[in-house]
C-alpha cells in the first residue's frame, strides 16, 4: 500500500503499459521518457540510480517532486527495459536483478574477537593439539572388506573375541605364560583393566588440578 501511494503521489507510469494512444487521451499524466543533460548511472542490483544532474540553490518542494518522479520513473525503465520478467503459478510474476555493484557498509560492527578459553590457554601453552572430529575413528576391515568402528560397539579392538577359534600370537602367548595368564578370555580382562587405570588416572589429574587450579 505505501508503495502504490508513493508511485501515485509522483506519478510513475510502468513503460510496459505506456502506449500512445493512452498518452493521447491521458494529458495530465507524465511522460514515462526522462531525458537528463547528464545520463544516470544504475545499480540495478540495488534498485540504486544516481542522478548527477545538479539542482538550484533554492530547489521548490515542486521541482524535488518532479526531480524525484523523473529519477524513478528513469530506474523503473531501466529495470523493466533490462531485467528479465519470469511468471510462476505460485509465486507470481518475478524480476530477476542483476549482482549488485556498489559495496553498501555493515548494518552492524564486525564481531569481537572471542577470548581464549582457559582449556585453550592451558593447551596452547603445553603443546596440545586439537584432532579433527572423527578423525581415525573408522577403520578398514581386511577380513570383511568394510569400514568398522575402530573402537566401540562392533570396534575392531574386539575382533576374535567372538569367534570360537582365533589365532595365537605366539609372542603375546609366551608373555601370558610366563606371567601365569592362559584363559582365552585375558583380552577382555585386559582391556577392562586398562579402562581402570586410566580412570585411576583421570581422577588423580582431576584431584591435582583442583589443589593446583590449573584448567579450572
Amino acid at each position: 500500500m505505501a508503495t502504490e501511494t508513493v508511485m501515485e503521489d509522483l506519478k510513475i507510469t510502468p513503460i510496459m503499459v505506456s502506449t500512445p494512444a493512452a498518452s493521447a487521451t491521458k494529458a495530465d499524466k507524465s511522460s514515462v521518457t526522462v531525458s537528463k543533460p547528464i545520463p544516470h548511472t544504475y545499480d540495478l542490483g540495488n534498485l540504486l540510480l544516481i542522478d548527477a544532474n545538479p539542482l538550484p540553490p533554492s530547489p521548490t518542494p515542486a521541482l524535488l517532486a518532479t526531480t524525484a518522479r523523473e529519477c524513478a520513473q528513469s530506474l523503473l525503465n531501466q529495470l523493466l527495459l533490462t531485467c528479465p520478467i519470469t511468471s510462476h503459478p505460485t509465486s507470481g510474476v518475478l524480476m530477476t536483478l542483476p549482482p549488485p555493484t556498489t559495496p553498501i557498509p555493515r548494518e552492524k560492527p564486525l564481531p569481537a574477537k572471542r577470548e581464549e578459553t582457559k582449556w585453550e590457554k592451558f593447551a596452547k601453552k603445553k603443546g596440545i593439539k586439537d584432532k579433527k572430529r572423527g578423525e581415525g575413528k573408522m577403520v578398514f576391515d581386511e577380513a570383511s572388506g568394510e569400514w568398522v568402528p575402530r573402537w566401540g560397539y562392533k570396534g575392531r579392538n574386539k575382533s576374535g573375541e567372538g569367534e570360537w577359534i582365533v589365532e595365537v600370537d605366539e609372542k603375546k602367548e609366551r608373555e601370558r605364560e610366563s606371567e601365569g595368564k592362559t584363559e582365552r578370555g585375558e583380552g577382555r580382562r585386559e582391556r577392562m583393566e586398562k579402562v581402570r587405570r586410566n580412570e585411576r588416572k583421570q581422577r588423580n589429574n582431576e584431584r591435582k588440578t583442583r589443589k593446583t587450579g590449573v584448567g579450572g
